[in-house]
């Protein structure tokens, strides 16, 4: 009888696109965490995939309030998935001057 050790996963990494300009003022519309994960529902992995799947969130991108701010978590996941989506999210925040913060949900991070 052999055991065998499994190495434990890696912590999911993630980063947080903030609904704050650089200068401080509040991204508009209000809603636009919800649009923006909205489209981005459709990326998810293959055994989360069914007949009602569009009317869920990603779990790659999925909309947070953090400290009253709408925010937007990204799981790094979706480069590997879907380089394009990834290219997209990013560039979104970029082109809006939304504040990106490296970080992850796990205490071990």
């Amino acid at each position: 009888m052999t055991d065998t050790i499994q190495s434990p996963e890696p912590p999911a990494r993630e980063f947080f696109i903030q609904g704050v300009t650089s200068d401080g003022r509040q991204f508009r519309p209000s809603d636009w965490a919800e649009r923006l994960c909205g489209v981005m529902a459709c990326f998810r992995p293959e055994g989360l995939r069914g007949r009602n799947a569009h009317l869920q969130y990603s779990p790659y991108v999925r909309p947070v309030l953090l400290n009253g701010v709408r925010s937007v978590v990204v799981n790094e996941d979706l480069r590997q998935i879907e380089p394009l989506a990834y290219h997209f999210v990013v560039n979104f925040a970029k082109d809006n001057d939304l504040q990106i913060i490296q970080a992850c949900l796990l205490p071990s991070c």
